[in-house]
């Protein structure tokens, strides 16, 4: 055995310092069950879920936030680590309102992987349930955020993105024991706090405690789930990555975006974040004042519908009859953030090669 190798499920595998059991895992695609963890987050190893066995050591190790040696020898499955991540799996349950396989709803939020690991290791879904004590904030006025507490199981990964990864620390885990709940300081709405909306509480809650406010579906039912469809957020130059989740009855029929979500981190140059305009303000969608054909003035001073190339023809007319009276420094050619990069470039060429002007301006140029 070479320096920086170690042994995973009987397999020699090879690491960087610094690699923990669960990210050499990842890259081999051995799949270790976690709730606390979030690849943009240091490891908290909080939940216990990723507990695995090394060689000479008696106790099961968290996978997030141990380190490999060289020399190391892992197991990631046996009948021992099964039954405790099942043993655990139900003692979440406990704390997490459900009561049987019936009184799983649809989450509103990015989904419920403590349910989908349960149904995965065979915990039992009917398993006694306590009376959850944690408290939320009935009264927020926020328009996007709500947290359910009795959903919560205070894996703390809420928290520790707003701290670590918007750097706004709006939230913090409040009380002690068995009623640790997200609280803010003094329980104000996130709208007096430092909070800045963006919703990645949201997608890193593995429990759909932190879930939206808008009345949104993501269906049990996998005959009427949701399609997502990838596109790249129009409202600035930055061009991050996000899921639309459309809903295909929508719009009898015609398909409806009902949330979007943020692809898993590492795998867009966004890291799976957004901002609160790319993941809440999807409503222009389908706005029922949205544009959707040209609309020119006529002669009574008034907007009327008309063809693409009668609206090309009326901008070009005018456009040649500015330069033409006054000069090509009097015009000035502003484009959009929500346009693609190819639709700004020709508008700066329209600016400079066909009108022979600099007055030309993009609202995200940096």
């Amino acid at each position: 055995m070479t320096e920086n190798t170690a042994i995973l499920n009987g397999h020699e595998i090879r690491f960087e310092p610094g690699d923990t059991i669960l990210t050499a895992a990842e890259r081999m695609g051995v799949d270790i069950p976690t709730l606390c963890h979030d690849p943009r987050l240091k490891p908290a190893g909080a939940c216990r879920t990723c507990l695995v066995e090394i060689k000479k050591r008696p106790k099961l190790a968290p996978a997030c936030a141990t380190a490999l040696t060289p020399g190391m020898e892992i197991v990631t499955h046996n009948e021992r680590i099964e039954r405790h991540v099942r043993t655990l799996l139900a003692l979440y349950l406990t704390d997490h309102a459900v009561h049987g396989e019936a009184s799983i709803v649809s989450e509103q939020g990015t989904g419920n992987k403590l349910i989908d690991l349960a149904r995965a290791y065979d915990a039992p879904l009917d398993w006694p349930s306590l009376d959850n004590i944690r408290k939320g904030r009935p009264e927020d006025v926020n328009p996007y955020v709500t947290f359910q507490p009795e959903k919560c199981i205070a894996c703390a990964r809420c928290t520790r993105y707003c701290a670590e990864v918007e750097s706004v620390s709006a939230i913090t885990m409040a009380e002690r024991g068995s009623r640790t709940t997200v609280f803010t300081a003094d329980g104000r709405s996130l709208m007096d706090t430092t909070c800045e909306l963006c919703g990645g509480c949201i997608d890193t809650c593995p429990t759909g405690a932190m879930t939206e406010k808008k009345p949104l579906l993501a269906r049990v039912d996998s005959s009427k789930a949701l399609k997502k469809v990838r596109t790249t957020c129009n409202y600035c130059g930055v061009g991050c990555q996000m899921d639309l989740n459309v809903d295909p009855d929508g719009n009898e029929g015609r398909g409806k975006v009902v949330k979007v979500t943020s692809p898993p981190p590492g795998t867009t140059t966004n890291d799976g974040n957004l901002c609160v305009k790319g993941r809440f303000a999807y409503d222009f969608i389908d706005h029922n004042e949205r544009l959707t054909t040209p609309l020119v003035r006529g002669e009574d001073g008034k907007l009327h519908e008309a063809t693409w190339d009668e609206a090309y023809r009326r901008a070009a007319e005018g456009l040649i009859k500015v330069s033409t009276q006054h000069g090509p420094n009097a015009l000035g050619f502003v484009s959009s953030s929500r346009c693609t990069m190819e639709e700004n470039y020709l508008m700066q060429k329209m600016s400079r090669a066909v009108f022979h002007t600099n007055n030309v301006h993009q609202c995200a140029a940096t």
